[in-house]
């Protein structure tokens, strides 16, 4: 029996293993992978336009370009693989965690909907559609990374890339209402078309870029990516070859003509995509960790990706469409390797493995060959993607082609480091068999990479085609072996030997990781991070104390800071011939002495202690006002609030029968110092004030373009005897069954606390 000794994953493996039924949940999910794959496949392009909110000017617009194909056939056709590789994978991971089987629907349908978003993210053209497949990405991997819920690793990881991933979202719906202020549509096409080189579309650029960049884990908001690797490896290999990560740069792609309007944004792409390879690089040549070694190796490769896009032009655009696409193939088939490693031998850490290459030899072949990829040697599709790094780095001047070999002699470094560590050197530890599921789906991937290899014409082709989008015209795209001494090979054999010299002498590596590794630690983002949110947890509390202590701090908490907010919008909006008085004629002199007898009533109610004078006092506001329905002109309105008036006081009535004649035990009641009931009156006449300059300034100017005429234009088309009851039963028909609802969960709640006589 293996003594298990690794991470989250390794508990227990190593013995005997019995699935308890078949996963079709996880087949279910991957016919839908390989259904939608087919479809960018053979759709041969299309798009589709259909209103979403007209009001707003939104659409469900979608389009197959060549974008979409690229990053569809990604998320599809690894994700097959992925899903393929998981319905084994987590019935092993279910097994030796001792849970249900069950548990499968908490983690398939997440995983279908990340594929969904993924698809979606990649044919939307509307900015808002964007933004919301973005979000819909960090909800899915939230769940997804949080799967072993009982860890707290977990939790807080899941917690750490939703926090990172959603607040820098935010940054691009901005981004959406800026642009839409200056060009009147949330249309990318329209939009491209549209802006000109100026300050808005300038810090649009900007916003956008910092979503994505923080969605590709990039420098310095990378650090949520290593703690994701708490996640099971499906997720792992999912996310960080054709999905989460991937969606920041396909973004970028995305709107990269935006960005290009100002050659500011595209350097600063360069400069974070630099740092990013080189930040990532350099600690992924010393974790022990399978998974931590390769989710800094992911930060790296997409500071490759971000700096081809800042790089800009046919060759950067080319050649990050192209690494995406190798990089995509080489990344999932390593983590996929890792996940088996671990199910196999019970241990996660290089440190602890060795050997497996004589024992595991189709295993050993298949990452062999994905290592290669990432390694960019020859024979496999990883050779031309930094042929495209180095001629777009040559392009852009001596110092980015420098960074160039620095990227790719790290990239040599780190993955010979790992497939060395665990497939070469003496045997260690006990291997048990491996299902044919966790090896096949590493095999498919490098075997499609030692094709891309030899015939890369088809995927040149589609990168060519995703190019064209991200610059805006037709982009040729013509990788292939050259035998002579032209500067991209000369850089490559440069990488290649550096990097076996990084892997010979590794104490350069010792000496410089150590010091990096503790400057981030004391200084880095992720320090800052876990600051931030504990300072904002100590914020929280002190409120919560201080607003739970009695109903009257309840109701301030909620009134004086609305309040607040109103007179910040009043003191920042010219109110100028906003407020009008007029007259007081005709049924006014009735409304008066309503009104008036609605104030005292209200007083009544906040100062009296009978419960059912209280009551009696409250139903008096109902009925007064219900009087001032009936004088402006809404007699029927008047009637239902008669009707409902009533009902509610039978109910206070009767209620208040059947509670206790006693009141409440004083030493169980939180007593209110008289020194505190000083803050009633300031508090009610913020709340108050607020609530009459808001009322008196819309009835004085009421919007000239108010929705209510269209209300009344449509009454008749939905059979409506009135414009109210056609708006709630119509217009407002979903949110009138969701409050309906409430109501009914709120009743069936009271009833069972009745029945079990809680209530006295």
């Amino acid at each position: 029996m293996v003594v298990v000794r690794g991470g989250a994953e390794a508990r227990g493996e190593g013995g005997p293993h019995h699935g308890p039924t078949a996963d079709w949940q996880g087949w279910s999910a991957c016919a839908i992978a390989v259904a939608g794959f087919l479809l960018c496949l053979l759709a041969g392009g299309g798009a589709v336009s259909l209103p979403w909110a007209a009001g707003l000017d939104l659409r469900l617009s979608f389009a197959l370009d060549g974008l979409a194909v690229l990053y569809g056939m990604l998320a599809t056709g690894v994700g097959a693989l992925v899903f393929a590789y998981g319905t084994r994978y987590l019935t092993l991971h279910l097994e030796h965690q001792r849970r249900s089987a069950v548990e499968r629907w908490r983690f398939w349908p997440w995983m279908a909907l990340f594929a969904v978003a993924m698809v979606g993210l990649a044919t939307a053209q509307d900015l808002v559609l964007v933004f919301v497949f973005f979000d819909l990405t960090a909800v899915c991997s939230y769940f997804l990374i949080g799967f072993d819920r009982a860890e707290r690793a977990a939790r807080t990881a899941a917690l750490m890339a939703l926090l990172v991933t959603v607040v820098t979202a935010v940054a691009m719906l901005v981004a959406a209402v800026l642009l839409y202020s200056v060009h009147g549509t949330f249309s990318i096409p329209e939009l491209l078309a549209r802006a000109d080189r100026s300050a808005t579309t300038t810090w649009a650029a900007v916003l956008l870029a910092v979503a994505a960049l923080a969605k590709s884990a990039q420098v310095p908001l990378h650090f949520w990516l290593p703690r994701a690797m708490a996640a099971p490896t499906p997720v792992s290999a999912y996310l960080h070859s054709a999905a989460m990560v991937a969606a920041g740069v396909l973004v970028i792609g995305r709107v990269h003509p935006l960005l290009a309007r100002d050659e500011l944004v595209l350097t600063g792409l360069v400069v974070v995509g630099a740092v990013s390879v080189v930040v990532g690089g350099v600690l992924a040549l010393r974790q022990d960790v399978l998974k931590q070694l390769l989710a800094y190796s992911t930060i790296s490769q997409y500071g490759y990706l971000v700096m081809l896009y800042g790089m800009g032009g046919a060759e950067g655009n080319g050649g990050a469409a192209f690494y995406v696409l190798a990089h995509a193939m080489a990344k999932s088939a390593l983590f996929m390797t890792a996940g088996t490693v671990t199910m196999t031998t019970g241990e996660d850490r290089l440190s602890r493995l060795g050997g497996l290459g004589r024992r595991t030899p189709v295993l050993a072949t298949a990452a062999g060959v994905a290592a290669a990829t990432l390694a960019a040697l020859p024979l496999t599709i990883g050779f031309f993607k930094d042929e495209l790094l180095f001629t777009a780095a040559l392009r852009h001047g001596p110092l980015t082609a420098a960074l160039a070999v620095v990227a790719a002699t790290l990239t040599f470094a780190y993955i010979g480091r790992f497939w060395m560590g665990v497939f070469l050197g003496p045997p260690r530890g006990q291997v048990g068999a491996a299902s044919g599921l966790l090896v096949a789906p590493v095999v498919i991937l490098a075997a499609v990479a030692v094709f891309g290899g030899l015939v890369v014409e088809p995927f040149a082709r589609l990168a060519s085609d995703a190019a064209g989008v991200s610059t805006g015209g037709p982009v040729a795209i013509t990788p292939g072996y050259h035998f002579d001494v032209r500067p991209e090979n000369v850089l490559a054999v440069a990488s290649w030997v550096l990097g076996g010299l990084l892997l010979a002498v590794p104490r350069v590596a010792d000496r410089v990781v150590p010091v990096v590794a503790a400057a981030g630690a004391r200084w880095g983002p992720r320090r800052a991070y876990e600051a931030t949110l504990h300072a904002l947890n100590r914020v929280s509390a002190a409120v919560h104390d201080r607003e739970v202590k009695d109903l009257r701090t309840s109701i301030g908490a909620v009134l004086v800071p609305a309040g607040l907010v109103v007179g910040l919008a009043f003191a920042a909006t010219p109110t100028a011939g906003a407020y009008a008085v007029g007259t007081v004629v005709g049924a006014d002199w009735l409304i008066l002495p309503l009104l008036a007898l609605v104030v005292i009533a209200t007083v009544v109610v906040a100062k009296v202690r009978s419960r059912l004078t209280a009551a009696l006092a409250l139903s008096v506001v109902g009925f007064a006002l219900a009087a001032v329905y009936a004088l402006v002109g809404a007699p029927d309105v008047a009637l239902v609030a008669v009707v409902v008036e009533t009902m509610l006081t039978l109910v206070f009535v009767a209620a208040l029968a059947r509670m206790p004649d006693e009141g409440p035990v004083r030493d169980a009641v939180v007593r209110v110092r008289p020194r505190r009931r000083r803050w009633d009156v300031p508090a009610g006449a913020v709340a108050g004030l607020a609530v009459f300059a808001s009322v008196w300034g819309f009835l004085s100017q009421p919007a000239p373009d108010s929705v209510s005429a269209e209300h009344v234009r449509l009454t008749p088309a939905a059979h409506g005897g009135d414009v109210v009851t056609v708006i709630v039963a119509d217009f407002r028909g979903l949110d009138t069954l969701v409050e309906i609802t409430v109501l009914l969960v709120a009743v069936i709640g009271v009833a069972t606390l009745m029945r079990r006589g809680r209530l006295w």
